[in-house]
């Protein structure tokens, strides 16, 4: 591999990085930019190859999130075992919150795995997910809550408000809708601040990507080879970087912006690859 496929690794990695988990859809932008250069299986050798690098670099976003909640993630572990010895709070948040969140999109996902691979992962599909998600953020920033009086905080989330949440997620089994989209514009639906639903979705994006990430490439172990390492490893790191970046970012303003730029970003997109693959 020469500095040319190196450099491919490192902007498919920051494009994994800076839409992985802000509401603008990764899958939209992965598709744009493995078009515009030219396809990185072109450089991997293979379709196959090419998807399991985007395994790796999605483990670089993951590892962003889990760092940047790290303290979170630990005080909820700490809470599960202060849980078996019966003295844990039961109106803040804890593992199960996230539990009964996740369950929805797992069931829904296992049920309809080869429908969404075999028919939904085209640019048509992306398209619509991108305007629809793009709408439902609309509906969020003009219905929320927050007017009416003082929105929940993360650790006030109800078991209730995790499984709509969850429900919420499932939207993103549909390529293109993009999970933080649904998941924040559900949880600011439900009467969350942004804030909030911002901080949920992104820890409970984690066990169910860190997953369906670590089978995938469980299953494709073997095209890990010693010539593709470097590319692998770019990839990883610039995903890394540029996702800690952005989540940073995202959650810094989040409260002020709220979400339609995105929804209008994403729209942008969408038209944007309507012109492109259908003119």
């Amino acid at each position: 591999m020469d500095i040319r496929d190196l450099f491919i690794s490192f902007i498919l990695g920051i494009i994994e990085g800076l839409t992985e988990f802000i509401p603008v859809s990764s899958t939209g932008h992965m598709i744009i930019i493995d078009d515009l250069l030219l396809q990185s299986h072109l450089v991997l050798g293979s379709d196959e190859l090419a998807n399991t690098f985007k395994v790796v670099i999605q483990f670089g976003s993951i590892l962003a999130v889990i760092i940047i909640f790290w303290e979170r993630f630990m005080l909820l572990i700490k809470k599960a075992r202060a849980g078996r010895e019966g003295i844990v709070n039961n109106e803040s948040i804890s593992l199960t919150h996230f539990i009964i969140g996740l369950l929805p999109a797992v069931i829904l996902g296992l049920l309809f795995e080869n429908i969404i691979d075999t028919y939904l992962f085209r640019i048509e599909t992306v398209i619509i997910g991108l305007l629809f998600g793009a709408i439902l953020m609309l509906l969020a920033d003009q219905f929320a809550k927050e007017e009416e009086y003082v929105p929940v905080s993360f650790e006030k989330i109800t078991y209730k408000q995790a499984l709509y949440i969850g429900m919420y997620q499932c939207l993103a089994l549909w390529p293109g809708f993009s999970r933080s989209g649904a998941t924040i514009s559900g949880g600011v639906l439900l009467g969350l601040n942004y804030r909030a639903a911002a901080d949920f979705t992104f820890m409970m994006a984690v066990p169910i990507m860190f997953g369906a990430s670590a089978l995938s490439l469980y299953k494709k172990w073997s095209l890990m080879t010693a010539s593709v390492l470097p590319f692998f490893t770019v990839g990883f790191i610039s995903a890394f970087i540029f996702a800690y970046i952005s989540i940073r970012f995202f959650l810094s303003l989040i409260s002020k912006i709220k979400l339609k730029p995105f929804a209008i970003y994403r729209i942008i997109v969408a038209c944007f690859l309507m012109y492109i693959y259908f003119k």
